[in-house]
């Protein structure tokens, strides 16, 4: 099978996945529900604290600490800027976290990173400019204009909405699968560098970091730590790529937002597996004897 159809796979996989979970999120709750985390100032403050400051200065200290290729370096400083992946939503579901925070979540951050990006990674990666249009018209398009139809299909046509949501939760998860192997075996020979020359190191040390972050942060926010434990370390591997791919067309940036998001995979949705379990378990206890 040929890269190019590989990729195309990628393409139409995160296109796919994007579109079904955001309308699933509509589908399955109301606006009121939301917006009222975002009613949380200080837990507000903490997560935008978290993902656009303590992150990106982690990711700056692993690019100094580490021996790093430039352009590998500029790969980890993109998805250390980059907040707000849509795939909390469904780390959350994993772990069975509070998914109308993780929804809200997600949007705020997605919009955040929009102004962010464009305004910081020009001063902190000189040879990369970006233009706010490039990062915030694909999320519209497949995240945020995709909420608004499903929030309005659940406020007008509830029993419509309670039929659609299993199917296309179903959807999301097969494009999901999709994503990450064509995903993988398209960039498998860069892979493969990244991981001979010990620059592999670079993305297993932010991701949990950047989960780390979170975790601590979020004990202050109502609705917990999992969440944006989970939120913060899933990055914006979608607004990474804009900005490796439009901003400066560097393959080797590329490939290593492609081997951050598999590591982000590798290592949060066993987290989130983990948090369920002990969720579970900790309930198991709880009950009454009888």
């Amino acid at each position: 099978m040929g890269v190019g159809l590989l990729q195309a796979l990628a393409s139409i996989g995160i296109l796919v996945f994007s579109v079904c979970t955001m309308l699933t999120v509509g589908l399955s709750h109301t606006l009121r529900e939301l917006l009222g985390p975002l009613r949380d100032s200080r837990g507000l403050m903490r997560a935008l604290l978290a993902n656009f400051v303590l992150v990106p200065l982690l990711a700056y200290g692993v690019v100094q600490v580490l021996p790093l290729d430039r352009s590998y370096a500029t790969g980890v400083m993109l998805i250390g800027t980059g907040a707000g992946a849509l795939f909390l939503v469904r780390l959350t579901a994993v772990a069975g976290g509070n998914m109308p925070l993780s929804a809200s979540l997600t949007v705020l951050l997605m919009l955040a990173t929009v102004l962010y990006m464009p305004l910081m990674v020009p001063r902190m990666v000189p040879d990369v400019s970006v233009r706010p249009a490039a990062i915030a018209l694909p999320l519209l398009w497949t995240m945020i204009l995709p909420l608004g139809a499903g929030l309005y299909v659940r406020a007008r046509h509830p029993t419509l909405a309670q039929r659609l949501r299993p199917g296309l939760g179903k959807l999301a998860l097969v494009a999901l699968a999709v994503l990450i192997a064509a995903t993988l075996v398209a960039n498998f020979g860069g892979v493969v560098r990244i991981i001979r020359t010990g620059a592999i190191l670079a993305p297993l040390i932010l991701i949990p970091g950047a989960f780390g972050v979170g975790w601590v942060l979020g004990r202050e926010y109502r609705g917990g730590h999992v969440v944006l434990g989970l939120g913060t370390g899933q990055r914006n591997i979608a607004a990474a790529m804009v900005v490796a791919t439009q901003g400066m067309g560097n393959q080797d940036a590329e490939v290593m937002v492609v081997v951050s998001s598999l590591v982000g995979f590798a290592v949060l949705f066993p987290i989130a597996w983990l948090l369920a379990r002990r969720s579970r378990v900790r309930v198991l206890r709880r009950a009454p004897v009888t």
